[in-house]
């Protein structure tokens, strides 16, 4: 049975970071073993 891990509050900040600098697109968290290893940022660009 998985034991609860908590979250890194660096990482945390990192993902909130990524979202608050981020107006159109998308924030991809990557997990494994129950760990975030990786944040991936894409940012679209919109023109009227």
């Amino acid at each position: 049975m998985n034991e609860k891990r908590r979250v890194e509050q660096k990482v945390i900040d990192e993902i909130i970071d990524s979202i608050e600098s981020v107006d159109f697109g998308e924030v991809l968290i990557v997990v494994h073993d129950s760990k975030v290893v990786q944040i991936e940022k894409k940012v679209k660009k919109r023109f009227s």
